[in-house]
This record gives structure tokens, sequence and C-alpha cells, in this order.
């Protein structure tokens, strides 16, 4: 069984991404060499899309990595600017697997989306700055299960 890896963080990013970047192509690079192939997110703006990418950009050296957009529902971009709805689709269509968590949106679609990758985790790998957001539900869901966390906001600041 493959293991997965999940991404959550939050869409504010720094200005300077070069760390932020950094760190994490690291820790998947590490994920990776421990047998890590299934890296997930949920497609929102800032952390998301950039893991995403990195993902991509990971599965160019190991072709056994795979990406998997686990969705709120279809659309969620609509309301993302010019450049990050052409991210989006970039990523989308480069993906290996893209599902739903539903078929339409819904107030409460995204916490779906957020436990359903927080029940098929094996570990985590976020950018929590908040607690009280999404993705720290996410984070907390993911703990619940007993599954590793290594925030990379925290590891930054030290």
């Amino acid at each position: 069984m493959p293991l997965l890896c999940i991404f959550t963080g939050h869409r504010a990013l720094p200005r300077d991404l070069n760390p932020l970047r950094a760190a994490l192509r690291t820790e998947m690079e590490r994920l990776a060499e421990r047998g890590y192939t299934d890296f997930a997110c949920g497609g929102a703006m800032g952390f998301d899309l950039l893991a995403a990418e990195l993902t991509l950009e990971l599965r160019e050296l190991r072709p056994e990595v795979r990406l998997l957009m686990i969705l709120p529902c279809p659309h969620q971009e609509a309301r993302y600017a010019a450049e990050d709805r052409r991210r989006y689709a970039e990523v989308l269509a480069r993906a290996d697997l893209v599902r739903y968590t539903s078929d339409r949106y819904y107030r409460g679609c995204m916490l779906t989306r957020d436990r359903a990758l927080a029940a098929s985790a094996d570990f985590c790998l976020c950018w929590l700055l908040r607690s009280d957001s999404g993705t720290g539900y996410t984070v907390r869901q993911a703990a619940l299960r007993g599954v590793p966390v290594l925030n990379l906001a925290r590891q930054l600041s030290e």
C-alpha cells in the first residue's frame, strides 16, 4: 500500500517564498526517500498550490511519485485571481488523480475535504500559523489519528 503525505496550509505565504519552497522541497525529498509515493492536497490557493507544483517537479525526478488532488467541489477556483486559476488548471491537468468530495458547493464542503485528506494520511506536511483555521482543523484531524505532523512555519521560525 502506498504511503501518503498530505499537504495543508494557509493561503497567505511569506513575501520571500524561497526559504519555504526550499524547506518544502527538502522534506518532500526526504519523504520520497522513506517510501512515500503519494502526495495529496486540497487545491486551495497559497500553500496547497505551491505543494502541488513541487510534487509535479518531484515526479519528474521520481516517476513513482503521484499527485492526488482531493477537492471539495467542482469550480473551487471560480473566485481565484486569474494567475491562480491558470496555475490551478495546470496542476489539475497534470495530477494523477482528481477526486471531489462533493458534486456541488455547500457550507461545510471544505471541512468535508479536510476530513477526507486527514483520514487517508500517513504524514502531514503543513504551513500552520493559526490553529483557528481550516488548516488547523485538518492538522487536528490528522493528529487525532496519530499521523505525524511537520509544521514548516514552526521549522522556519526557529
